[in-house]
């Protein structure tokens, strides 16, 4: 429970996967997308999450977020009340000197789209752009998950 900072990419192409150290299959619903407030649900493969999510700072790097693991039956009930689109992606893990990027390949409604986070200890901490990284869409709501279920990517084009 705490502050969560992080800056979102875009991913040019799928070197990555070269790189990526682990593979998860994440599956998550929004029980409430309030732009104040977010309510997740995630299951990732056998174990649950509930989140909870504050409103970004104005520079979309920060915002508070809070977490408790729940059983996977909880969750599993939990998603059968979630908000329009249930997300679904493989996330990546890639280690980058100090910092490790989460790289989620999103699925169904979403398929197409491939996005790079890195977590930091502070906003202007330095770090290493490895060259698949692409545009930095960081603090653009569109780009966010609980945006994802509800307008997804296949309806941008």
């Amino acid at each position: 429970m705490g502050l969560e900072i992080e800056r979102k990419f875009l991913v040019k192409n799928n070197s990555f996967k070269e790189v990526a150290f682990s593979k998860k299959y994440i599956q998550q619903g929004f029980l409430n997308s309030d732009k104040e407030r977010t309510v997740r649900v995630r299951i990732i493969e056998e174990n649950a999450f509930l989140t909870i999510k504050g409103k970004s700072n104005k520079a979309g790097t920060v915002r508070f977020e809070w977490e408790k693991e729940i059983s996977l039956k909880e969750a599993k009930d939990l998603m059968l009340l979630t908000e329009k689109t249930t997300i679904e992606k493989y996330r990546y893990f890639v280690k980058s000197e100090n910092h490790i990027y989460e790289v989620d390949v999103f699925l169904g409604e979403n398929s197409g789209l491939i996005i790079a986070e890195i977590e930091l200890t502070n906003e202007h901490e330095k770090f290493i752009k490895p060259n698949w990284l692409g545009e930095e869409v960081t603090g653009d709501v569109k780009y966010y998950n609980s945006a994802l279920s509800n307008f997804p990517y296949k309806l941008w084009l």
